[in-house]
C-alpha cells in the first residue's frame, strides 16, 4: 500500500514538452509551409481513394477493399501527429498535456499496428491473386475479406492497449522534455523515475517482433510472386510486376521506420526524427501517389468521377 501511494506522489509530470523539429524560427516557417501542403495533400488524396473504391463498383473487389482501409488508416495516422505539430510551430512552448499524450500514444500504435499487418494482408492477397489465380475468389471471398479486416483492427487494438498500459503504469517525476515533435512510447518512458529495461525489452519483443515477423513475411510473399512472375513477363504481366513494385515501395518505407526505432533500447540517434517524419508525414502521402499514377484502373475510376460530377453540373 505505502509503495502505491509513493508512486503516486512520484507521478508529478502534468504535461510534457514537446522540442519540436528546429528551433530556427525561419526553418520552422518553412516546416510548417511544407507539412501543411503535405498534410493537405494527404486528406485529399486518401479521400478520394476511399470515395472512388466506393462508388465504382468494378473496383468492388478484395484488392481495392483493403487499399481503401489503408486509406482511411493513412488518413487516421497522419492526423494522430500532424495538426499538432503544425500547431506546435507557432508556439515556444510546445506543451502536450499526459492524457493527451497518452491518446497520441494510443491511437499512433493503434494505427501504425493496423497498417503493418494490413501490408501483410495485402502481400497475401497479391499472392493468392497472381500465382493461384483460378483459386482467388475462393479463397479471397468477400467473408475472408471481412474477418481478415476484423482481425488486423482487433490485433492493432490489443498491441496498443497493451503498450499503452506499460507505459502509463511507470511514475514520472520530472524531466519532462520528449525529442521529438509527438509523443512515443520509447521517448517518453526514458523520462520515468525508474528502471525501465524490462519494459524496454518488452517494447522490443512486442512492436520490434511485429515489425520483423510482418517484414520477412512481405519480403518472402513478394519474392515467391517474382520468382512466379520470372519466367512469364509480358504484357499481361506487367500489371501484377507493378502492383508488387508498389507494394514494396510503402512497405520497405513504413516497416522500415517501425524496425529503425522499435529493434533496439530506447535511446535517441541523430536520425529518429527524420525517420519520424517519413513514418507519419511522407510515407502517408506515398500511398495515394503510389495507388493513383501506377495503377490504370484506378486512373479510369477517378477520370470517370469527375467526370460524371462535371455532367452533373452541367445539367
Amino acid at each position: 500500500m505505502e509503495e502505491v501511494v509513493l508512486l503516486n506522489q512520484t507521478s508529478l509530470v502534468t504535461y510534457f514538452q514537446l522540442r519540436g523539429l528546429s528551433v530556427n524560427q525561419k526553418a520552422q516557417i518553412a516546416v510548417f509551409s511544407m507539412f501543411l501542403i503535405f498534410y493537405v495533400l494527404t486528406l485529399i488524396g486518401n479521400i478520394l481513394i476511399v470515395i472512388t473504391i466506393i462508388y465504382d463498383h468494378r473496383l468492388h473487389t478484395p484488392m481495392y477493399f483493403f487499399l481503401s482501409n489503408l486509406s482511411f488508416i493513412d488518413v487516421c495516422h497522419s492526423t494522430v501527429t500532424v495538426p499538432k505539430m503544425l500547431t506546435d510551430t507557432w508556439s515556444e512552448e510546445k506543451l502536450i498535456s499526459f492524457d493527451a499524450c497518452v491518446t497520441q500514444m494510443f491511437f499512433l500504435h493503434l494505427f501504425a499496428c493496423t497498417e503493418i499487418f494490413l501490408l501483410t494482408v495485402m502481400a497475401y492477397d497479391r499472392y493468392v491473386a497472381i500465382c493461384k489465380p483460378l483459386q482467388y475468389m475462393i479463397v479471397m471471398n468477400w467473408k475472408v475479406c471481412v474477418l481478415l479486416t476484423v482481425t488486423l483492427w482487433t490485433g492493432g487494438t490489443i498491441h496498443s492497449i497493451a503498450l499503452t498500459s506499460l507505459t502509463i503504469r511507470l511514475p514520472y517525476c520530472g524531466p519532462n522534455e520528449i525529442d521529438n515533435f509527438f509523443c512515443d512510447v520509447p521517448q517518453v518512458i526514458k523520462l520515468a523515475c525508474t528502471d525501465t529495461h524490462i519494459i524496454e525489452i518488452l517494447i522490443v519483443s512486442n512492436s520490434g517482433l511485429i515489425s520483423m515477423v510482418c517484414f520477412v513475411v512481405l519480403v518472402v510473399s513478394y519474392t515467391v510472386i517474382l520468382v512466379s512472375l520470372r519466367q512469364r513477363i509480358s504484357k499481361g504481366r506487367r500489371k501484377p510486376l507493378s502492383t508488387c513494385a508498389a507494394h514494396l515501395t510503402v512497405v520497405t518505407l513504413f516497416l522500415g521506420h517501425c524496425i529503425f526505432i522499435y529493434s533496439r533500447p530506447s535511446t535517441s540517434l541523430p536520425e529518429d526524427k527524420v525517420v519520424s517524419v517519413f513514418f507519419t508525414v511522407v510515407t502517408p502521402l506515398l500511398n495515394p501517389i503510389i495507388y493513383t499514377l501506377r495503377n490504370e484502373e484506378m486512373k479510369n475510376a477517378l477520370n470517370n468521377l469527375v467526370g460524371r460530377k462535371e455532367k452533373k453540373e452541367e445539367k
